[in-house]
């Protein structure tokens, strides 16, 4: 029986031609309806994509399942621990977000400083309002939860602007465009300093709720708070009480908690939050991108060679 990988999802010509010039013996199963690869999952030996699906069918006791690729970069809700216990290899596609979220993050924080929300609900009220108390992005500080490869697109960005920027980081390192980075055990001191704190964080089970009602207190209250990495990394009631109560000025947020947010959640309302659909990574160029990761991928596997390009760590959850 042929060897199978299988994308739980279409692909086009191109790709197929791709991957058949390099895995020449294998059988590929894709297609955009289910009905075409449920079937195979339970013998495929490598699965691009994820789904409740793929769990359910791909991890049992006599998995053939070798190597996921996922097709997004957070791994948080991939049922990590039953992949470690079959010795199923993971890598993700996370190379392939920074130029689409750095620029969601600076147009949210361009937005929120000069108020475009509050022009666009009045244009659609055909409302003449000039806004008081408009703000600069230039010569301000940010400081940015995870500084990987989103967080130094962001932080390169900055110094067009002529930002200071500070930057968080579980192990430090060095960048041209970071100013200072600290340990996470050191956020409060960027907290207290930041105009903008943008959390590009994975959820884990060390960052779940790691911006909560003290790290939002200790925020200057003319800061924004933007979050595109995970919504379980915010306490989301925290983040309410201090948007109320002025706490902080506003946010841009990306990412929740609970998704899709809740028809009745507050933050719907408010005239400081910016709200997008969790779709700051979604870009004309994802499927481009994110194929040449697991194609890179593919080479080693069919060579013998264990995938090594972003390699989830899967007790350290990223």
């Amino acid at each position: 029986m042929a060897r199978k990988i299988v994308f739980v999802q279409e692909i086009n010509e191109t790709h197929e031609k791709q991957i058949r010039s390099i895995a020449r013996d294998w059988e590929l199963i894709s297609g955009k309806d289910r009905e075409l690869w449920l079937p195979h999952l339970a013998d495929a030996e490598i699965v691009a994509g994820w789904n409740s699906t793929a769990t359910k069918e791909c991890l049992q006791q006599d998995t053939m399942l070798r190597w996921v690729q996922s097709w997004g970069a957070g791994v948080d809700r991939m049922p990590l621990t039953a992949l470690n216990e079959y010795g199923v290899l993971l890598t993700n596609s996370s190379g392939v977000h920074p130029n689409p979220i750095s620029e969601s993050i600076f147009a949210m924080m361009l937005g929120l400083t000069r108020q475009l929300q509050r022009s666009i609900r009045n244009q659609l009220q055909h409302k003449w309002e000039q806004l008081n108390g408009l703000g600069e992005i230039h010569g301000k500080t940010i400081g940015i939860l995870g500084v990987g490869s989103i967080g130094l697109e962001v932080a390169k960005i900055s110094k067009v602007f002529g930002m200071t920027v500070l930057g968080v980081k579980r192990t430090l390192s060095e960048s041209v465009y970071v100013d200072r980075m600290v340990k996470m055990d050191s956020l409060d001191e960027v907290l207290r300093e930041s105009d903008y704190i943008v959390n590009t964080l994975p959820h884990t089970s060390e960052t779940n709720h790691v911006m909560g009602r003290a790290q939002f207190s200790a925020m200057k209250a003319s800061a924004f708070y933007i979050n595109i990495g995970r919504g379980g990394t915010t306490d989301t009631e925290a983040l309410i009480e201090a948007l109320q109560q002025g706490t902080i000025a506003g946010a841009g947020l990306d990412v929740f908690e609970v998704e899709p947010l809740p028809a009745d959640n507050v933050l719907w309302d408010m005239d400081n939050v910016i709200i997008s659909a969790h779709n700051t990574g979604i870009t004309e160029y994802y499927q481009e991108r994110a194929m040449h990761i697991f194609l890179r991928n593919l080479k080693d596997y069919v060579e013998g060679r264990e995938p090594q390009l972003n390699r989830v760590n899967l007790e350290q959850q990223y």
